[in-house]
C-alpha cells in the first residue's frame, strides 16, 4: 500500500469511526428516552461502544492499515455492525426506522474503502435485515415491503457502483503513479520534495544510487544535514528566495551533498516552487550528479594550464598569474626571470626528441629546487622557462640567476652520454606603470641581451636594450621570411690554377636580396642566422643550390666537365647531426659524384672539439667529398692534429696574402704553408689575391691555386658560364 492510499484509508476510517460513534450515541439516546427503565441497563454497553469508537479515531491508521491483518479485522468490524443494527431494530419499537439510515451510512462508508463485492455482500445483509424488520416490526403489507426493499436494493446497487468507480479511479491513479515512479527511477536525476520548513517530504529511488541513502531514510529528515557547513547558509538563502517566487517558477544552482560514505557529490540543482499548489505544497527539487562533468572540467582546466611534460604551469597560466601579480600588488614590485636553454635544438637534432624531453624534465627538477613555494615556475614552451617572484631584495634576482646558471651547467647524463647545458637568463622588475605583457617582454629583451653577450649568463633589463634587441628580432623575422620567399641567392667566385689561370673550381657565396635594403653580403646576416639557429636550413639550401648549379653547368658546357664547387660550412652546421645526410642527399639529387664537392671548415671550428670534428670529417670523407681548412693560420691548430685530419686543401687566409710581396715574415709563413701542403700531400689555395705582384710571389712560392679580385669577383651563374666559355665578363 502506497502513502497516498494509506492516508486515504486513514481519513475514511476516522470518518467511519466518527459516524459509528454518532449512530451508536443516537441509539443510546433512543434507549434513554424510549425504553422502559428495566431495559435501560443497555446504556452501559452502548456508552462503552461510543467511547471505544471515539478512542480509535486518533490511532495511526496510515501505518496500521498497511498490515493485511488489520484490514481483515476491519472487515469484521463492518460485518459485525449489521447484525447489531438488525437486533436493535427488532428490540426497539421504532428501531426499524433507525435501521435504514444506519444501514445506508454503513454501506456508504464501506463503498469508500472496500471492493464492490464486499459492498454487495454487506448490502445483501442489510436488505435481508430490512426484509425481516418491515413485516414483523413495522407491520407493512407485502406491497409496501416490496417497494421499500426495492428502494433499499437500489441504494445497495448505487453504493456498489460507487465502490467500483472508486476502485477503478484508484487503479488508474496507482498506474499513473507507478508509471511516473518508474520513469523517475529510470532517470539519472533524483527528485525530492521539500516542505517550506525544510523537511524532505518525498524522494525518488534515484536518490539511493546518487547518495547511497535510501529514500525512506531521507524522507522526514532535513536536507541541510547533507550539506557542507559552509553551504548551509547559502542554501537557506536560496530556498527562501525560491519559495518567495510565484508558483511554478524555478531557480538553478550547483551545490554539494554528503553521501553515505561521507564524500561530497557535486549536483546540479533545479528547484521549482509549488508551495502554493494544494496538491503538492512543497518545493520540488531535481538533483543531477555532475561529478563526472566537474572532473572532466577540472581535467580540461588542468590540461589547459599545465605543461604535460614537466607538470609545471604553462604559458597560459603563467600569463594569468603574472597579470594577477602585477595588478594585485602595485606597491610590491614583481620580478620575472625568463630562462632559455642555449643550443637545445642541437640536443634534439643529435640525440632525438626523447632525449630532449628527458633533458627538459631534469632541468625542470633542478629549477624547482631553487624557487620558493610562493614563486611561480612555469615552462612557456620548448626550452623556455620563466619565474615570477615577489618581495625580492636588491641583488636577490641576480644571485638566483647565478645559482641557476651554475646548477644547469652541471653535466646531465642522457643514456651513455654526459650533456653540459647552459642558460641565458633575462631579468626584469616591474615599475608602477608596467603591465604583465610588458614585464614579460622586458625580460625577453634582457634574455636576448644575455645571449648576445656570449650566453651562459644573465642580463638585467635596461631600457637601452629595446632598440638593439628589436632590430635583432626584426632581422630574425626578415631572415625567416627570406627563407620562405626565396630571397637568397648564391654567387660564385672563381678559384684558378696559379700557373695557367684556368678556372678549376668556384666557391659558393650566399647573398641576400633584401626587399628593403637591397643585396646584402654575409656579414650583414650570417651572425644573426648563426645565433638564432637559421644557419642550418640556410646552409642546407646553399649546399643544394651549389650542387644543382654545378650539375647545370656540366650539362650546358663541356668546359665545366672537371669544374668543382666549394661550399662553406658554419659552426652550427658542422655540429648538426644531420650534416652527412644533407650532403649525401644534395649530391644524389643533383646527380654529382662526391669528388666534385669541396666542403670548407674554418680552423677555429675544428679546434672547438677536435675529437667530434675528426669523427664528422671522417664521415664526410667516407662519402667521397673533398675537405678544406679555410682561413688557415688564424687558429691554433697543431701539425699533429692536421696530420690526423682527412683534409685535402689548405686555404691561406687573406691577412697573410695582403703584404706577401713586401713583407718578409708573410713570405716566410706562406712558404712554410706551401711546404707543409707538399709534405702532407694537400693542395694549397691563397685567398684575397688582388695584384699581379701578389700573384707572382705566391706562384714562385709554390702555391697551387689562387682566389681573389685579380681573377674575378663573386658572380652570378650566367657570368660564370661565360667565363667557362672563354668570354671574360667578370670585372676584376
Amino acid at each position: 500500500m502506497d502513502d497516498h492510499t494509506a492516508e486515504y484509508w486513514a481519513r475514511q476510517l476516522r470518518i467511519g469511526a466518527a459516524m459509528a460513534s454518532v449512530v451508536t450515541a443516537i441509539g443510546g439516546l433512543r434507549i434513554a428516552t424510549g425504553w422502559e427503565s428495566a431495559y435501560r441497563g443497555w446504556l452501559i454497553p452502548i456508552i462503552l461502544a461510543v467511547l471505544a469508537q471515539a478512542a480509535i479515531f486518533p490511532l495511526p491508521w496510515a501505518r496500521l492499515v498497511r498490515s493485511g491483518r488489520t484490514r481483515r479485522l476491519l472487515t469484521l468490524w463492518w460485518l459485525s455492525e449489521m447484525p447489531v443494527m438488525v437486533l436493535f431494530g427488532w428490540v426497539d419499537p421504532d428501531g426499524w426506522m433507525l435501521y435504514v439510515p444506519a444501514a445506508v451510512l454503513l454501506l456508504i462508508t464501506a463503498a469508500a474503502l472496500w471492493s464492490p463485492r464486499f459492498v454487495i455482500v454487506l448490502g445483501v445483509m442489510s436488505v435481508g435485515g430490512y426484509a425481516l424488520l418491515l413485516p414483523t416490526r413495522a407491520g407493512t403489507n407485502l406491497g409496501t415491503t416490496f417497494v421499500l426493499i426495492a428502494m433499499m436494493s437500489c441504494v445497495v446497487g448505487l453504493t456498489a457502483i460507487f465502490a467500483k468507480s472508486r476502485r477503478s479511479l484508484d487503479n488508474r491513479r496507482r498506474t499513473a503513479e507507478q508509471r511516473a515512479e518508474t520513469l523517475l527511477a529510470a532517470s539519472a536525476d533524483a527528485v525530492i520534495a521539500i516542505s517550506p520548513d525544510g523537511l524532505v517530504l518525498y524522494a525518488t529511488e534515484s536518490i539511493s544510487p546518487m547518495l547511497g541513502i535510501s529514500r525512506q531514510t531521507l524522507v522526514g529528515s532535513r536536507l541541510s544535514s547533507l550539506l557542507p557547513d559552509d553551504r548551509v547558509g547559502p542554501a537557506g538563502e536560496f530556498f527562501a528566495e525560491l519559495i518567495a517566487l510565484p508558483n511554478g517558477q524555478s531557480m538553478r544552482a550547483e551545490s554539494q551533498l554528503r553521501n553515505a560514505d561521507g564524500k561530497w557529490v557535486y549536483v546540479d540543482v533545479l528547484a521549482t516552487n509549488w508551495v502554493d499548489d494544494p496538491d503538492i505544497e512543497a518545493a520540488v527539487v531535481s538533483l543531477r550528479d555532475i561529478g563526472a562533468r566537474r572532473a572532466l572540467e577540472n581535467e580540461l582546466q588542468h590540461q589547459a594550464y599545465t605543461d604535460s611534460l614537466t607538470g609545471m604551469p604553462n604559458r597560459a597560466l603563467f600569463r594569468l598569474r603574472l597579470e594577477e601579480a602585477v595588478a594585485g600588488h602595485a606597491e610590491r614590485p614583481v620580478t620575472v626571470l625568463l630562462l632559455d636553454l642555449d643550443d637545445f635544438k642541437l640536443v634534439n637534432d643529435n640525440l632525438g626528441h626523447s632525449a630532449g624531453d628527458e633533458l627538459l624534465t631534469t632541468i625542470a627538477a633542478r629549477l624547482r629546487r631553487h624557487v620558493r613555494p610562493s614563486d611561480v615556475l612555469a615552462r612557456l614552451g620548448g626550452d623556455e622557462f620563466a619565474i615570477i617572484m615577489r618581495d625580492l631584495e636588491p641583488g636577490d634576482a641576480a644571485a638566483l640567476a647565478e645559482r641557476l646558471v651554475r646548477t644547469i651547467r652541471e653535466p646531465i647524463r642522457l643514456g651513455s652520454r654526459d650533456i653540459a647545458c647552459s642558460l641565458s637568463i633575462g631579468i626584469a622588475t616591474s615599475t608602477a606603470d608596467d603591465q604583465g605583457d610588458q614585464l614579460l617582454g622586458n625580460a625577453d629583451l634582457a634574455m636576448y641581451a644575455a645571449k648576445r653577450a656570449g650566453r651562459n649568463g644573465y642580463a638585467i633589463f635596461d631600457p637601452t636594450m629595446t632598440i638593439s634587441v628589436l632590430e635583432e628580432a626584426q632581422l630574425r623575422i626578415d631572415l625567416e621570411q627570406g627563407l620562405e620567399q626565396n630571397e637568397f641567392a648564391v654567387l660564385y667566385q672563381p678559384v684558378v690554377d696559379m700557373q695557367t689561370q684556368s678556372v678549376t673550381s668556384v666557391e659558393a657565396l650566399v647573398r641576400w636580396n633584401h626587399p628593403r635594403d637591397g643585396l646584402l653580403g654575409p656579414y650583414h646576416f650570417i651572425g644573426a642566422a648563426e645565433a638564432n639557429g637559421l644557419i642550418v636550413p640556410l646552409g642546407r639550401w646553399v649546399l643544394r643550390e651549389a650542387c644543382a648549379q654545378l650539375a647545370r653547368w656540366r650539362a650546358e658546357s663541356p668546359a665545366a666537365a672537371t669544374l668543382k664547387v666549394n661550399v662553406n660550412l658554419s659552426a652550427r652546421q658542422f655540429q648538426y647531426a644531420g650534416l652527412v645526410d644533407d650532403v649525401a642527399e644534395a649530391l644524389r639529387d643533383a646527380g654529382l659524384d662526391a669528388a666534385s664537392l669541396t666542403l670548407e671548415i674554418t680552423e677555429s671550428m675544428l679546434m672547438e672539439d677536435i675529437e667530434t670534428a675528426k669523427s664528422t670529417l671522417h664521415a664526410l670523407r667516407a662519402l667521397g667529398v673533398r675537405l678544406a681548412i679555410d682561413d688557415f693560420g688564424t687558429g691554433y691548430s697543431s701539425l699533429s692534429y692536421l696530420k690526423q685530419l682527412p683534409v685535402d686543401v689548405i686555404k691561406i687566409d687573406k691577412t697573410f696574402v695582403d703584404d706577401v710581396d713586401t713583407d718578409a715574415d708573410d713570405v716566410a709563413l706562406v712558404d712554410a704553408v706551401a711546404g707543409l701542403g707538399q709534405a702532407l700531400k694537400m693542395q694549397t689555395v691563397a685567398e684575397g689575391i688582388e695584384t699581379d705582384a701578389q700573384w707572382v710571389t705566391l706562384r714562385r712560392l709554390g702555391i697551387d691555386h689562387g682566389q681573389g679580385y685579380l681573377f674575378g669577383r663573386p658572380a652570378d651563374p650566367d657570368q660564370i658560364s661565360d667565363l667557362l666559355a672563354g668570354v671574360s665578363t667578370i670585372s676584376a
